[in-house]
């Protein structure tokens, strides 16, 4: 303000000095006037002018000072001019950063990275926000967007600290206390696994299972009469559980493999030995069905020679008793081998600490939630433990045995029922106690970071092979194009695109009946992972595509039955319920389901749809044949028809059906008779032995003596998928 006042000072001051010179130099001039100029005086003569010449200067500069401040525009605060050219923006990137990573640096929205992606060779579908970019296609989305580049090694350098819980190290010898043994039946399927261990424990087992099938590991604790107790596990023996199988041989101690004295050593008998050897467990073989009359115990014992299986009287270690399941003979004698070999291995344990295990089996209860059967490996297990298992954890609510009945405490080698999960655990997780709630969300948050950890390097290596693919095709397709002009390229660019129009609706749904996609419900874990395995077997695409939509453990739900709905696929139920509103509600929206109590039944069910979808094919089946005796012609009107006079050799002609003419091994035409006469008779059949007249619906086919003519209907014939699950 007062930098203004100052301004407006001075502009006054000037003005008021003009003004008193301008005044000044007016009353001089009238002044000389006035008196008068002498010649006599040549000074004052040139006065006059050179005065009011140097007024005039003063002036003039006065002037120009006045108006410079009068229009003088207020001074305003110096900006730096911007550069003709924008500076680009610097975004700091890093090797392997997420979508989300790159458009937080590039202060742009997730979706502004997937369009800097378009029309290059990544699967944009098939991004997420946590998925991780190749240098390549980070380079790509900065050059897009008119940024520039730095690379930055921060992130690089940056290792997330591994929050993880694992077992801990062994405990000191003094504090170990013995522990019963944890012995695993195993075995091919029907050879008495279940019976005997029914016997043993004196309970009927088997009469509850569907079909006579284990399709669960059972784990029990039994009491022997001689007091000793042992905790056995009992593992399917069919061929779909070969991973419930290898999972109850690395909990074990000891395998009893069973096997039955009249079928001898089968594939599921091989395959136990095998993980029985993985698992570096020792062996008790038990021959089974001794009581039979075709039993052959020593022809057992030679064929397992052949796997490496020693028995004690061919100079091995390996024990070997014959027993019966159904008569209960030899039972104490297992039970005995079994005992002392566990003595020998001088089995024991530390009851004390945090916890650990294995879960064996899970599944979810209406009633209960997540539920798990585990088999306690070290320390004691109590009401109120933390636990953490793969990405899932616990607060212990209830514990159970395999009768149902609560219990206290849990020590090891003891199976036991846990409740308390807030999400459902697989079989086969190892269970560890910690000490809090929050050590335990983290140990389960640092174990989904792994996860997502792996699913990004296999995404890089997904997206490095879609680049390489699309650079490939690139090439070749330059190569194609290279030596054309522009407008023969364009042309054959136009055919190419006219060929690859949208499918028609009747085109599409054929090839949508050529693909099964399912939805796969268990009632535990095991049994889901068992069918799965089987899937991942199948190897007949070409035939029709197996999609997998969904799995899970549990009863079949309202939101199964919307998945079944949008995909067109169809629900399998392995041991479980379906409620009479589910079932409404699938009739409603036309969804098939399929419920199943054994686990090969599912998958014959399974491929029996497969084949369904395949398209079926025609066979022809011959009717009758008939030699070419003798040609020749009838007119009909301006037309001459060939004739062939012919013999039926074999069957009958019928003429309604489809004809062939033969020639020398080789079909030469398909199609209908025209006229079959026999003498002069117009007929529709005639048997072997007869002979007739016959002309084809092509004219232009001659016949020679000596072709034959086929008689044959088409048969459809309904498909059969080449998928073989191993059973």
């Amino acid at each position: 303000m007062n930098q203004k006042l100052l301004k407006l000072e001075n502009l006054l001051r000037f003005h008021m000095i003009y003004r008193q010179l301008h005044g000044l130099d007016q009353r001089r001039i009238l002044a000389q006037w006035k008196h008068g100029f002498s010649s006599a005086s040549p000074g004052w003569a040139a006065q006059p002018h050179a005065w009011p010449w140097q007024t005039d200067v003063f002036l003039g500069t006065a002037l120009s000072q006045y108006r410079f401040l009068v229009t003088k525009k207020e001074k305003r605060p110096w900006k730096p001019q911007l550069s003709s050219t924008k500076s680009k923006k610097e975004v700091a990137v890093w090797i392997g950063m997420t979508v989300e990573e790159l458009a937080r640096a590039m202060e742009k929205d997730v979706d502004f990275v997937y369009e800097g992606l378009l029309n290059t060779a990544v699967d944009i579908d098939s991004l997420e926000a946590r998925s991780r970019l190749d240098e390549v296609w980070i380079k790509e989305v900065i050059k897009k967007a008119g940024m520039k580049l730095k690379w930055s090694k921060l992130k690089q350098d940056k290792v997330r600290e591994n929050r993880d819980a694992v077992r801990r190290p062994q405990a000191d010898p003094a504090l170990l206390i013995p522990r019963s043994p944890v012995v695993t039946i195993m075995g091919h399927v029907d050879h008495g696994k279940t019976t005997l261990l029914d016997k043993l424990r004196k309970t009927q087992v088997a009469a509850m299972e569907a079909g006579g099938i284990t399709q669960h590991i059972g784990a029990f604790l039994v009491s022997l009469p001689s007091g000793e107790k042992v905790t056995f596990l009992d593992t399917p023996g069919h061929a779909a559980f070969s991973a419930m199988r290898a999972r109850g041989a690395r909990v074990t101690d000891i395998v009893v493999l069973v096997v039955a004295a009249d079928d001898g050593v089968m594939k599921q008998t091989i395959e136990s030995i095998n993980h029985a050897r993985d698992a570096q467990v020792p062996i008790v073989l038990a021959i089974n069905k001794c009581d039979k009359a075709k039993a052959d115990p020593e022809k057992v014992k030679k064929d397992l020679l052949a796997y490496d299986v020693v028995c004690e009287d061919y100079g091995g270690e390996v024990q070997a008793v014959h027993v019966s399941a159904l008569t209960g003979e030899n039972l104490m004698s297992l039970a005995e081998a079994t005992i002392t070999l566990a003595e020998m291995l001088e089995l024991k344990a530390d009851p004390s600490g945090p916890v650990e295990g294995t879960v064996i089996e899970s599944f979810t209860d209406k009633g209960r939630g997540p539920v798990t059967t585990a088999i306690i490996q070290r320390g004691t297990l109590r009401k109120g433990s933390i636990l953490v298992a793969g990405k899932s954890w616990a607060k212990v609510r209830l514990m159970f045995d395999e009768n149902g009945k609560t219990v206290h405490e849990a020590y090891p080698s003891m199976p036991v029922g846990i409740i308390g999960w807030r999400d459902l655990p697989s079989a086969g997780d190892e269970i560890i106690e910690v000490e809090s709630e929050a050590r335990a969300r983290e140990v389960i948050d640092w174990r989904k970071f792994e996860q997502e950890q792996e699913k990004s390097k296999d995404d890089l290596k997904i997206i490095e092979e879609k680049r390489k693919e699309h650079q490939e095709a690139y090439q070749k397709v330059r190569e194609k194009y290279g030596t054309l002009l522009w407008k023969e390229r364009a042309f054959i660019k136009y055919l190419e695109r006219k060929e690859q129009k949208h499918l028609r609706p009747k085109e599409k749904a054929k090839r949508d009946s050529n693909v099964l996609p399912v939805i796969i419900k268990g009632d535990v874990d095991g049994s889901v992972e068992a069918i799965l395995d089987i899937i991942d077997t199948y190897d007949a695409s070409h035939e029709c595509e197996l999609e997998l939509v969904h799995f899970g453990v549990g009863d079949i739900s309202e939101n199964d039955i919307n998945f079944a709905e949008t995909f067109d696929g169809i629900i399998y139920g392995f041991n479980v319920n379906v409620s009479n509103i589910i079932q409404q509600s699938a009739a409603k929206k036309g969804v098939k389901i399929k419920l199943h109590k054994i686990i090969y039944r599912l998958i014959e069910d399974l491929q029996g749809e497969l084949s369904n979808r395949m398209p079926s094919t025609v066979e022809e089946h011959p009717v009758g044949e008939a030699s070419v005796l003798a040609t020749f012609s009838v007119t009909e009107g301006k037309r001459k028809i060939p004739v062939a006079g012919c013999r039926v050799q074999k069957g009958q002609l019928e003429k309604q059906k489809k004809f062939k003419l033969m020639r020398n091994g080789h079909v030469i035409w398909k199609g209908s008779l025209t006229s079959l006469k026999h003498h002069k008779d117009d007929i529709s059949v005639i048997k072997t032995g007869m002979e007739c007249g016959l002309s084809l619906d092509e004219e232009k086919i001659e016949f020679k003596v000596g072709d034959e003519i086929v008689c044959y209907e088409e048969k459809e014939v309904l498909a059969k998928t080449s998928w073989d699950p191993g059973f």
